[in-house]
Formats: structure tokens, C-alpha cells, sequence
């Protein structure tokens, strides 16, 4: 029976090969030769999970190619590629490039054929043979990135123009006051066209389109189904607010995490600032005690005064869409085939107790009668998100530093091309894991 159930399984593949849709394979209940996971977890009844891969050094970006293989940014390590087999486990791993200096960045263009990723200062980009699994031609498409405590560089390609790769860049510091002017090139998001890119690549503070700034710390950036772009913002830490020579340590609750609507990258908006380093969005209200007015989703500012104060915000700076508790760290978003629903990934936090964070959100969103997808729930919502899978005992996690911890630090989301299963990593250094998850 086993062996029909494989031959079945086989002939599956090949005909999906032949017909060109996108590969499918069974979902596992356990995989040969996988270590059991390292971290107790909890998963909504509605989904299963399986963990599909162990031994791994510190997997922070998951993608796929279009023949259905999956391949992995090692942050500190490289990238490699893993096939599947029948029953749905890794049957193959290959190392595709060693580097210590990548650290996260990691896409492909819709046709399979290019590959990006990034380190602390540059992006590069390599001709990819998903046959082969091979990559060749290394070439620099944008350099001179600045460094800073933010060292990360998400490389995304747009689906409606491959030509157009976005690269994020965070601030250097908690407070990197310099960022209220974009061509310091830090707590932004800018555009950059490889069909025009110079010999040598693009110089990423003097050329490149701003899309977005006043971005703290965009790590997670999405394409909704129209190929505009969503990013999740790791916002700031130790906040005191004072006011009239009082300081409130508020850090506990604020401010939150974003969500943020940044639009198309072919036309971004005429005003792009979202906030950074001025106006912060409130988690819990409470704690704002000399201004009543503000909620969930609110702006405000650190140290109101009678030239700039929460009002102030108001027309300035976008605010987000929806936010989040604060401190949880996004890392990785995506949208399901359908663009129902999107899914992040919090690495969670170390600058709170009791800790949160460590779990995957599904955020539901609608399709509204313009075309343009926006989150279910309104922008002063506390609920517009639900836990799928997470940590079992959030608030006792202890995070000293990135990478370590003594629960999962979650971190890399890809669906795969049939939009069938859902794949998370957690890039721990005590063990790197990858588990696949699917609805019931």
C-alpha cells in the first residue's frame, strides 16, 4: 500500500511538471531524520503543523522558485536550496552561495530567473537555474548602504514590474534624529530600477526613488494582490513621556508596531513621511494621561510643546492602518493567494516583561468597492489580528540578544506556489528550525 501511495504520489509530480501549474505535495505529519522542535508551542485548532527541517543556522527568509523548491537565507552562513519528495518532506539540500555577510534579503523575480539578496551594505543579484539549482553571474545592483543597530536589508521585487526591486533600510539608532530628511538614507524604503542600474549598481543614498520614510524599522514589506506594498514596522524602545518637565515611563505598552500602507511603487504618494523620529503611534492609551483624546492608532509625540505636539501629526505624517501591541518585532509578511488574509511573523520582544511576541498573526482584509485591499478591522482596533501559532508561554521567553533566546525566534514566511501550505522559520542560533502549516 506505502509503495502505491509513493507511485501515486510521483505521478502526481510529473503530471504537474508536463501541465506547468504549480507544484502540490501532501502534507507531512512527520518527517525522517527531523529533531523534534526545540520550543514548545501552541497552534490554532483550525491549522496542523509539522516541523520540516532542523540543523539550520539562524534561517531568516524563506522563498520559493516556481518548480516548488524552497530556498533559505542562512543569516551569517549563505543561501540554500531544498527539494521535496513525495511524502511532502526535504529530500535534498544544496548549498547555493557561501557568505557570511548575508543577513536577510532574499527574492525572485516572478519568471524564476534572478535572484536578490542582501548584507548590512549591499545588494546583489545572480542568475538562478531552478533545473540546475544553480546561481552564476554575482553582480552588485546597489551598494553604500549605510550601517547601523538595524542591519538588516529587505530586498523585495515588485510582481507588477520585476524590473523594480524595493530595499529597506532602518535607523541607526533608537532615536536617529537625521532621518527627518531622506537623502541621509536610513529609516527608509526606496525603489530601484535594474533594467537602468549603472555598471557598478545603484548608490543607495544618492539614487533610487523614495517610496517611504520616517520608517523606524521596516523589515517586513508585502505585495498585496494589485502589487502595492504593506510594511511592518519594529517602532521604538525605553520611551518617557514628558510633559511640561514630568517623564512617564510608557514603554511598556508604546509605542506599538505598525502597519503601514505604502502604495504603489510605480507612484508613490506625493506626501511619504510616516512619522519617524517625531510622531509614534499609541498601543494602550491609558498611559497618556495628559491627553485623554488619543486611542489605539493614535500619533503622538514623545515630548509635546506648543511648536510641535500630538495634534501636530495630524496631516503630517501617515499613520498606520493597524497596529500592534508594542515590542513584538514583525519580520516577515505575506498575503495568502486570495489576499484574504496577511500573515507576520513577530520575533518577539526583549525591552518588556512579562515578553510577547513569538508568534505568527493572521491579519483578515477585505477588497473594497475602489479595488484597493485594506485590513478587516478599523484603524483603533486592538483585535484586527489572530495568533495561528506561537509560543506557548510568551511572557516568560527571554531574548538577551537577536538571535538568542529561550523560546523560538520566528522569523522567515513564504507561502508555497500552489498557496497550499505555509511555511515559518525560526532563526534561534541555539537551533534553526522551518515548520509547514496548512489549514484543516
Amino acid at each position: 500500500m506505502r509503495w502505491l501511495e509513493t507511485a501515486s504520489a510521483v505521478a502526481a509530480l510529473v503530471g504537474q511538471a508536463l501541465s506547468q501549474d504549480p507544484p502540490t505535495f501532501p502534507f507531512p505529519t512527520s518527517c525522517s531524520g527531523v529533531a523534534a522542535p526545540r520550543y514548545a508551542y501552541t497552534v490554532d485548532s483550525a491549522w496542523q503543523v509539522t516541523k520540516i527541517a532542523s540543523g539550520l543556522r539562524q534561517p531568516r527568509s524563506i522563498i520559493f522558485d516556481n518548480a516548488g523548491h524552497m530556498l533559505v537565507l542562512q543569516a551569517t552562513s549563505g543561501i540554500s536550496v531544498h527539494t521535496f519528495g513525495p511524502d511532502g518532506c526535504i529530500n535534498s539540500t544544496k548549498t547555493l552561495v557561501q557568505s557570511s555577510g548575508l543577513n536577510h534579503g532574499l527574492s525572485l523575480t516572478p519568471d524564476g530567473k534572478t535572484l536578490f539578496a542582501s548584507s548590512q551594505t549591499t545588494v546583489w543579484s545572480w542568475t538562478y537555474d531552478q533545473a540546475a539549482l544553480t546561481l552564476t553571474g554575482q553582480k552588485t545592483v546597489v551598494s553604500g548602504i549605510g550601517q547601523g543597530i538595524h542591519s538588516t536589508r529587505t530586498t523585495v521585487v515588485s510582481p507588477k514590474n520585476p524590473n523594480l526591486i524595493l530595499v529597506s533600510v532602518g535607523a541607526n539608532s533608537n532615536w536617529d534624529n537625521p532621518t527627518i530628511d531622506p537623502s541621509v538614507g536610513r529609516a527608509i524604503v526606496k525603489v530601484f530600477d535594474v533594467s537602468k542600474a549603472p555598471a557598478n549598481g545603484y548608490s543607495f543614498n544618492s539614487q533610487g526613488t523614495v517610496l517611504a520614510y520616517g520608517l523606524r524599522n521596516e523589515v517586513a514589506l508585502a505585495f498585496d494582490p494589485n502589487g502595492h506594498v504593506w510594511g511592518a514596522e519594529n517602532s521604538g524602545d525605553d520611551f518617557r513621556r514628558t510633559v511640561n518637565g514630568q517623564a512617564t515611563d510608557i514603554h511598556i505598552d508604546n509605542p506599538a508596531e505598525e502597519l503601514n500602507y505604502l502604495g504603489d511603487p510605480e507612484k508613490p504618494f506625493t506626501n511619504n513621511w510616516f512619522g519617524y523620529p517625531t510622531c509614534f503611534t499609541v498601543w494602550e492609551p491609558s498611559n497618556f494621561r495628559d491627553n485623554t483624546a488619543l486611542k489605539t492608532g493614535s500619533q503622538f509625540v514623545v515630548t509635546p510643546n506648543t511648536t510641535f505636539n500630538d495634534a501636530s501629526c495630524d496631516g503630517k505624517s501617515i499613520p498606520p492602518r493597524l497596529s500592534f501591541p508594542a515590542h513584538m518585532a514583525p519580520i516577515t509578511n505575506g498575503f495568502d493567494p486570495s489576499g484574504s488574509n496577511m500573515y507576520i511573523t513577530f520575533h518577539g520582544s526583549w525591552d518588556r516583561q512579562p515578553a510577547q511576541g513569538y508568534f505568527v498573526a493572521e491579519v483578515p482584509f477585505t477588497k473594497n468597492a475602489d479595488g484597493l485591499y485594506e485590513p478587516v478591522a478599523p484603524a483603533d482596533s486592538k483585535t484586527g489580528y489572530k495568533n495561528i501559532i506561537g509560543a506557548q508561554n510568551p511572557g516568560s521567553c527571554n531574548s538577551p540578544s537577536l538571535t538568542m533566546s529561550t523560546c523560538w525566534r520566528l522569523a522567515g514566511l513564504s507561502w508555497d506556489p500552489a498557496g497550499e501550505r505555509l511555511f515559518i522559520s525560526s532563526d534561534n542560533q541555539a537551533q534553526g528550525e522551518i515548520f509547514v502549516l496548512k489549514k484543516k
